[in-house]
């Protein structure tokens, strides 16, 4: 109901009038502005209901509405974005909070006594605070980055903070000041869209009045011993810039530097204390923000940046804890961080090298950037091309170089998979005549079929043939026989070689493949998952090269480019879905096995935390060896979440919604990467899908028009029930129930077996 605003007497005066009407504005919730405007007559002076109505004047804040335009709002206090931040006693309090929490000194010294007992606390386990992003994270998201050209810079700060001059400060700033343009367009034109103009914009934070100025106008109207920081902001009409619409806020502290080296590349608790003040800042500006695309509004990054060396600190916490005592600003901001807050803090890493060159490639430059893309993810949503689709490019530049470079050939068939060419290092440009280039027997090593390959654990060796090649569609892996088993088949991956090209940044894929997948195949036995629709860890361990190892006892490797190459080995062996596919062979009988086998893995890893994050037909085989009826197992499991930091593998056609959107899995997301597989196997037309944005077009249009029904009901009308009912789950938080989709299906196959007999453990 929309409340009557009026005046009983004329008396009260136009002044009075506008005043009742901010303070009904304030105090109430109009659920239709259009139903107000009714009330204001075009009359000078009417009545309403009975009662007498002062005229409206200009400067009324319902004048506008009474002319079809839109209120001031900030002028009436009142908000448009959600209830938590209406107007009402609480939302007051914080803006109050807000204004007068200005000194980050005062809160510092709060958090002294904190910041010494967590760090006597951790003296054992360095460092004080968890890393913000993980450096898988990071490889993947430089591999994206590869084929980005970032805006060369042309101010550069000073690399000698031996001067404290105007001069060397005003360098600095405005040196930073481009780096962080040049970040933030990088970005936007690599991953949102090159078309569009830039949204944001770079401005200086003035300490004192907590007001945002262009570098240059700030230095020339004397304004630079009180600059502080330096923002990434949303373009905005307003001349100062509004703290609501800040991204990022770079700190620009020159004893970084010092730090970095004394202090285990963590910054000190003054230059933390400082951070953490313009985080919680920036959290309560979000609270009272009328802004609505505004994503995870809880997490904010500042940045810590002098001339050489930058760092990331990520701030999380519900700021609605936040006890806004007026009386008590800094005492209450304190305990907010202590209690209610999550604090990440990178090393603090080399930016600019000694010239004053960005080193846009090092691992300083590279989480400043990916801070930098989580904020701007934050406010504009995700980007039309994701981390993904860039880093998919990453083996083709890398196999670019290597022919470039003359690092021999990669290809399978061609020469052998691991072939190396070795040059020496000369400090001189020399000449290289191609005829010159001679390849050492002992460096062709090849894994081909008839190879035999030995595996060292812990103590034992056990050495396999290579019986067979495959492929999972990007990465080769072997079919082998123990040798002292040759009829025994098994599933053989192998990692990346550690001399490799850009040793520090392995092949992610493969890294996923071998190393990551041990160790999740490592917990399902420790947990004592066992379904016969799951891998079994066979073996895994380390390679062993022919010749004498010359590793060092202290660990590491020798000089072979062979020696401490991960190994896995698994089972069992089959034939994967897409051969299946391609050769005519997965019915509609196998459609219903398939669903019915893979929910039974699905469910089982699930009941331990499990989830898969990478269902594709090459990661489903179907088992026919040795056992009377054959079945299908999840193979592939590099890629599966088991904490809320993992990601999922993206791929464009069975990643789930939710996966595509989020970066993450909910509880129906494997289910509906399985329902894309056997919709696409099953033949269903598979779409030219060239980005994220694409990809979740199709998924709408598909769902809404319910092809994919329409498709699996032709196979069967259980899988059918089974895509509505996975349809429904998307995105929600709702678990999925395993149970009666099990035993549907296994009704079905029963009945399409005509009683046949089969195994339904799992």
């Amino acid at each position: 109901m929309v409340p009557i605003v009026t005046c009983r007497t004329l008396s009260a005066g136009r002044r009075a009038w506008n005043t009742l009407i901010k303070e009904s504005l304030q105090n109430f919730f109009f659920c239709d502005v259009f139903s107000l405007r009714v009330a204001l007559l075009e009359k000078s002076e009417s009545k309403f209901f009975g009662r007498e109505v002062m005229p409206l004047s200009q400067d009324c804040p319902l004048y506008a509405l009474h002319q079809g335009q839109s209120p001031d709002q900030e002028s009436v206090g009142f908000r448009t974005k959600r209830s938590g931040a209406s107007s009402g006693t609480r939302p007051k309090n914080r803006k109050e909070f807000l204004h007068k929490f200005v000194d980050s000194e005062i809160l510092t010294r709060k958090l002294e006594d904190w910041y010494e007992s967590i760090s006597e606390k951790s003296a054992c386990k360095n460092p004080v605070f968890d890393v913000p992003f993980e450096l898988i994270e990071l490889q993947k998201f430089d591999y994206a980055l590869e084929g980005v050209p970032f805006q060369q810079l042309i101010r550069m700060p000073n690399a000698v903070y031996a001067s404290t001059s105007d001069a060397v400060e005003a360098t600095a700033y405005l040196a930073i000041e481009d780096f962080l343009h040049a970040s933030v367009k990088g970005l936007w034109e690599a991953f949102w869209s090159q078309d569009e103009p830039m949204p944001f914009s770079v401005a200086c934070l003035h300490g004192a009045s907590l007001k945002f100025y262009q570098a240059e106008k700030a230095i020339a109207n004397g304004k630079l011993g009180g600059l502080c920081a330096i923002g990434i902001m949303m373009n905005s009409r307003h001349s100062h810039g509004r703290w609501d619409h800040i991204l990022e806020l770079a700190l620009l502290r020159p004893d970084l530097r010092s730090v970095a080296v004394e202090s285990d590349q963590q910054p000190s608790a003054s230059v933390l204390g400082e951070a953490l003040f313009f985080a919680v800042r920036m959290l309560l500006s979000r609270s009272l923000s009328r802004l609505n695309g505004i994503q995870d509004s809880n997490c904010v990054f500042v940045l810590l940046i002098d001339s050489q060396y930058g760092g990331v600190v990520k701030v999380e916490g519900d700021i609605s804890k936040l006890e806004c005592d007026v009386d008590n600003i800094y005492e209450s901001a304190a305990e907010w961080i202590k209690k209610h807050s999550r604090i990440s803090v990178s090393p603090i890493d080399r930016i600019w090298n000694k010239l004053g060159n960005a080193n846009w490639g090092d691992i300083g430059a590279l989480q400043v950037l990916f801070a930098t893309f989580h904020c701007i993810m934050q406010f504009v949503g995700i980007p039309k091309h994701s981390i993904e689709d860039l880093a998919a490019d990453h083996g083709s530049r890398l196999q670019t170089r290597r022919v470039e470079r003359q690092l021999g050939d990669t290809s399978v068939n061609g020469g052998g998979l691991f072939r190396f060419q070795q040059h020496s290092v000369s400090p001189e440009i020399v000449e290289v005549q191609e005829e010159a280039i001679k390849l050492e027997s002992e460096e062709l090593l090849k894994l081909e079929v008839g190879s035999v390959l030995w595996l060292e654990d812990s103590n034992w060796q056990k050495g396999y043939q290579i019986n067979e090649v495959v492929s999972d569609g990007e990465l080769p892996y072997y079919v082998a026989s123990p040798v002292e088993d040759p009829g025994k088949a098994l599933f053989l991956y192998v990692g990346s070689l550690p001399s490799q090209l850009e040793p520090a940044w392995e092949d992610m894929n493969l890294w996923y493949q071998v190393q990551r997948q041990t160790k999740i195949l490592t917990i399902m036995r420790q947990k004592g998952l066992s379904s016969r629709y799951l891998p079994q860890l066979s073996a895994s361990g380390r390679m062993i090269h022919p010749g004498h190892c010359r590793r060092p006892n202290s660990g590491g490797n020798c000089e072979h480019p062979w020696c401490g190459t991960s190994i896995l080995v698994a089972s069992p062996v089959g034939e994967t879905v897409a051969n299946m596919v391609s050769a005519g062979r997965f019915g509609f009988d196998e459609a219903i096995r398939c669903c019915h086998d893979c929910l039974s893995a699905l469910s089982t890893a699930a009941s331990a935390g499990i989830r898969h994050g990478d269902i594709r037909p090459e990661n489903v085989i179907r088992v026919s060896s040795g056992v009377r009826d054959p079945y299908f197992v999840i193979i592939g499991w590099g890629h599966a979440i088991l904490e809320e930091r993992d990601r999922p593998a993206m791929n464009l056609h069975f990643s789930s919604t939710y996966a595509l959107q989020e970066g993450k899995l909910c509880s129906a997301s494997d289910a509906e990467s399985l329902v894309y597989l056997l919709y696409f196997s099953c033949g269903g037309v598979v779409p030219d899908l060239d980005s994220v944005e694409g990809a979740l077009h199709w998924r709408e249009t598909s769902w809404s028009r319910r092809l994919i029904q329409q498709k699996l009901g032709d196979v069967s009308t259980v899988l059918k029930a089974f895509a509505d009912y996975v349809d429904s789950l998307c995105g929600t938080p709702y678990p999925m129930d395993y149970d009666i989709w099990l035993r549907r299906l296994r009704r079905n196959i029963h009945e399409e077996d005509h009683g046949k007999e089969i195994d339904t453990s799992g």
